[in-house]
């Protein structure tokens, strides 16, 4: 097992399952501590039991900012210092635009993109005070833009920028930040696809497979550590090719 990341404190943000489980898991296995955000208590549990080494789950609902302010408040009373932040929390409600619904576009700019800024200034500031730190925001290969996606491509392509900018604010502080685009990878979601859908997703991929968790999360773990300390405003997409 690395202890790449040893003494490390990591908030990991819908972690529950998925992408983020598995996120979570790669910081553990590699030595950090991992706090669990979730929408769902007993996934977050689940993950941080799974973790172990003094990985704990937490309820959160990431998009009222006064509970994110008081997490992560708590959060730094309790274990001094947060090292590591991974926003990973997103949500879908597709529709095609002319029947996208105010809801629909509601909800997911308020947990996909203004989730991401209440964690990045409440848990940046900190960093800054500390000269160190690691945000990782996990966007999506539909930043692009995608059919049917208007509200999800919106948000994730809001979290590049956010992140992009970000990464010049907090750089003389020695805080890093890059996003991570994920493409089509194996998760309760996409194995529920029709399979003549998912084969044609897996059709557009050059590495001729779908993707996995692990593969995200080893290079959200690269982008959390001292590996990359010289590394700050990247986009980095995770889609076997997808994008060529």
């Amino acid at each position: 097992m690395s202890s790449q990341l040893q003494g490390k404190c990591a908030i990991v943000t819908g972690a529950g399952r998925g992408i983020g489980r598995g996120i979570a898991l790669e910081l553990a296995q590699r030595g950090a501590q991992v706090l669990v955000v979730d929408m769902d208590g007993e996934a977050a549990a689940a993950t941080a039991e799974q973790c172990g080494g003094g990985a704990s789950g937490y309820q959160l609902d990431v998009s009222d900012v006064h509970a994110v302010n008081e997490f992560v408040a708590s959060m730094i009373e309790a274990h001094g210092q947060i090292h590591i932040l991974v926003n990973n929390a997103g949500i879908n409600r597709d529709a095609m635009l002319h029947k996208m619904t105010d809801e629909q576009w509601d909800s997911v700019l308020a947990v996909d993109l203004s989730a991401v800024f209440y964690f990045c200034r409440a848990v940046g500031t900190h960093m800054r005070e500390h000269s160190y730190g690691r945000i990782v925001n996990i966007a999506s290969a539909s930043w692009m833009g995608n059919i049917g996606q208007t509200n999800y491509a919106a948000a994730k392509g809001g979290v590049v920028s956010l992140t992009r900018s970000i990464a010049k604010e907090l750089a003389f502080k020695n805080v890093t930040a890059n996003a991570v685009c994920p493409g089509f990878i194996e998760t309760e979601m996409t194995l529920s696809m029709p399979e003549e859908a998912f084969n044609a997703m897996l059709a557009k991929i050059p590495l001729r497979r779908i993707g996995h968790p692990e593969d995200v999360a080893r290079v959200v773990a690269f982008l959390s550590s001292d590996d990359a300390a010289y590394v700050t405003g990247e986009v980095l997409t995770v889609g076997g090719g997808f994008r060529l």
